[in-house]
């Protein structure tokens, strides 16, 4: 039996449940009352009629997915009363920092703000955060090499040299850190990705062009006491996850270890290349929280990470670094982190001192060619909130980047060549933005930065956005803004380090500038059963100017480094559709359509590994019979251009094709998990030749056969060289603290 509101006497008590974040009312909540049979579903409003009283109190249960459930008992003197529901950890109205430089709900943001938790990226297990955001609408990893692995992750088609991945809000990894600095980064810690598509460079300054991935570790005083995941591969892969939260006194602790090895050289398209690269990667992360008088906030966290890879000919061995008898591409990393956030006792108002720095130090060989780089960046920052009024959420804020770049290439050398001359860039920026409630259904932020580049001088960059709210179920969201990024070059491309082209570079590079609009719009249905399905779509078009681009294609010898005369484009639509249904069941899936190309001298080229069509999907189905849950994830991928030849015998264009992937896990005992999976489940993987001339690594033969001129390059690449390989791992999170 199903209580209605319709049919219950006007005497009974009147129930309002609303969130305790956004204020809104809960839709379809579910109302049980003990010693009444059945139940039913708060209304669009959250409002929902009891049974008529005949005994006092009524003990009243409350319970909606995405919140903590509510308990309490009623008395009959209270005719109407207000019910407010915390959201849980995994509540669809998850509080972002990224959009606002502080906590504010997801739902209240007029910038769009897509957020997954650590939950969703163990659907589909993975040894770091690079492979995990496979799983996410838009957001592609792409490796760019087939012998070192390198790669970077790529948001609606551009490089990922134009996105801005933070720690807690603070820039850690960018420039020579771009694409290695994305592993390494322990589960464990991960409390929730925030992620942003098109320009921020309002509230983050240089690097977040294309967008900004934000990853917010866990909070000491909340995380598991003791959180321990192992898997292996058929392969020989093993990945060991640590986390260990610890509370000493005034002081709380979260420390982190991840720990990741493969050594098993395999050789599935017979080119005599290793598919995927070797490797050993340690990294340890300790973050330090503190309890002050008034609550004040305090914390201070560091990482260290330590990588080995190499990948190469099979006969490949350590002791064949850096010399021209048998190619092999063997890159050692050491990287250091530190930042720290210290709240300034003002009772007035909110002031937060924001502090980090890193250490990149990179010693690697490319064949016989030898490439050291080092890079430090220190960033403070200062934001205070500012008292506009009841209506207003301002924060203003001061900062400053240096960096201090230097490698052995041209990059840092004196024109003349004659010597050295590290890149040192100070970036000193202010912001304002103010987040302004117009009235109900009404939102509107504004921002605007200014920032003073050593090299390129005076930088503006706006953005504006606003949100229209109907109702729970309807809001929209308008946004337009500017980014901007300072390239390096000889950090971000691979290519140039190979030693296969020659580097030209072509006058004095200008920082690239990009414009974005975006329009938004979320739509929320409550079907019976307390479901939920949300869909969340999107048009954006960003516009790029000084785009600074390799040439390939003018001298197959040559990279041309030039900053483009012309503009290039990225445009399309993306949908994100999630149905929660009750009992666990959950359907997460997004489609992109994108096009994303330059134009330059009337000419119109597309992107590199840019697939006009993309999808994802993560289905979560429970099988209580046997105890299971099965996850089916996976990718679809449309024909992307890839970097070709003149008279290549390559195809310049990559097929359809998808990668998928099953997993079943299941609780042995309370907090103790095993889980099993099929990775690449129909084993897809490139036929063609990933390496042109791999038989020939030192361009030693270019002048036999080879009417093409064609030389050794390794850069070919769409998909893993990988088939199917199975994975098991066991999961052990202890919540229980002791004095609790």
């Amino acid at each position: 039996m199903l209580w209605a509101p319709a049919t219950v006497s006007a005497q009974a008590i009147s129930i309002t449940v609303i969130d305790s974040v956004s204020r809104e009312p809960v839709v379809a909540a579910v109302v049980t009352v003990s010693g009444f049979h059945g139940g039913g579903f708060t209304d669009t409003l959250g409002r929902f009629r009891l049974p008529e009283m005949k005994t006092t109190p009524l003990r009243v249960h409350i319970s909606r997915i995405g919140y903590k459930p509510w308990m309490g008992e009623l008395a009959d003197t209270l005719r109407e009363k207000i019910i407010w529901l915390a959201p849980s950890e995994t509540a669809l109205k998850t509080v972002t920092v990224s959009a606002a430089a502080r906590d504010i709900s997801k739902d209240l943001s007029p910038i769009p703000v897509e957020i997954y938790t650590s939950v969703f990226f163990q659907k589909n297990v993975t040894p770091g955060l690079f492979d995990a955001l496979s799983l996410v609408n838009g957001v592609r990893p792409q490796t760019n090499c087939n012998v070192c692995g390198t790669g970077d992750i790529q948001i609606n088609g551009m490089p990922g040299s134009y996105t801005m991945v933070t720690i807690d809000g603070m820039p850690l990894v960018s420039g020579l850190s771009t694409v290695y600095g994305l592993s390494g980064i322990p589960n464990g810690l991960i409390d929730r990705i925030e992620i942003t598509k098109g320009p921020a460079g309002a509230l983050y300054g240089s690097e977040s062009v294309a967008g900004v991935i934000n990853v917010i570790t866990k909070n000491a005083l909340t995380a598991p006491r003791l959180y321990l995941d192992v898997f292996g591969s058929s392969i020989g892969e093993t990945n060991m996850d640590i986390a260990a939260g610890i509370r000493t006194g005034k002081a709380s602790s979260l420390l982190g270890i991840n720990w990741f090895s493969y050594q098993n050289p395999l050789d599935v398209n017979g080119d005599n290349f290793t598919d995927v690269v070797l490797q050993d990667r340690i990294s340890v992360f300790n973050k330090w929280g503190f309890t002050r008088k008034g609550n004040y906030q305090a914390s201070l966290a560091a990482r260290y990470v330590h990588e080995n890879r190499w990948g190469g000919e099979m006969q490949w061995e350590p002791r064949w670094r850096g010399t021209d008898s048998i190619y092999g591409e063997s890159i050692r990393t050491n990287r250091m982190e530190m930042l720290g956030r210290y709240q300034l006792p003002v009772r007035t108002r909110r002031v937060m001192f924001d502090a980090s720095w890193n250490l990149h130090d990179q010693y690697s060989h490319y064949g016989n060619i030898l490439y050291t780089g080092k890079q430090q960046v220190a960033f403070g920052q200062l934001t205070t909130d500012l008292p506009l009024g009841k209506r207003h959420e301002a924060v203003m804020g001061a900062a400053v980047r240096f960096t201090l770049y230097d490698d052995n290439s041209p990059a840092t050398a004196t024109p003349d060549g004659a010597s050295n001359l590290p890149s040192r860039t100070w970036l000193p920026g202010i912001f304002i933005q103010d987040q302004i409630e117009l009235n109900g259904r009404n939102r509107l932020l504004l921002g605007l930065r200014y920032d003073y580049n050593s090299v390129h001088g005076n930088i503006l960059t706006p953005r504006i956005s606003w949100k229209w709210v109907k109702d729970i179920q309807h809001s929209l969201r308008i946004t337009t803004g500017s980014g901007y990024r300072i390239a390096n070059i000889f950090t971000e491309d691979h290519a140039a380090l190979t030693g296969a082209r020659t580097v030209i570079i072509a006058g004095n590079l200008r920082p690239e500038r990009s414009w974005n609009g975006n329009i938004n719009y979320t739509r929320k249905f409550f079907p019976a059963h307390a479901s939920v399905i949300t869909l969340d779509g999107s048009l954006f078009y960003t516009r790029f100017f000084n785009q600074i681009l390799p040439d390939y294609d003018t001298d197959p010898d040559l990279i041309i480094y030039d900053n483009l005369d012309g503009y290039a484009v990225s445009s399309g639509a993306a949908l994100n559709m999630d149905f929660s249904f009750m009992h666990g069941y959950r359907i997460v899936a997004g489609v992109t359509a994108m096009n994303v190309f330059r134009e330059e001298k009337g000419q119109r080229l597309s992107q590199l590994y840019a697939p006009p069509f993309s999808g994802t999907w993560a289905v979560t189905c429970p099988l209580p019979a046997f105890k299971i849950t099965l996850d089916y994830t996976g990718n679809v991928n449309s024909p992307m251009r890839l970097p070709v030849f003149p008279n290549d015998y390559r195809p310049g264009y990559s097929p359809w094709f998808a990668i998928h992937n099953i997993q079943f896990s299941t609780e042995l005992k309370e907090g103790l998990k095993l889980y099993a999976a099929v990775k690449n489940l129909t084993g897809f993987f490139p036929r063609e030749d990933v390496i042109m001339r791999a038989f020939d690594p030192f361009d030693r033969q270019t002048d036999v056969d080879n009417p093409n001129g064609f030389t050794f390059d390794p850069t070919y690449n769409y998909a893993p060289v990988q088939r199917q390989r199975l994975l098991l791992g066991i999961r052990w999170t202890i919540n229980t603290r002791r004095g609790q």
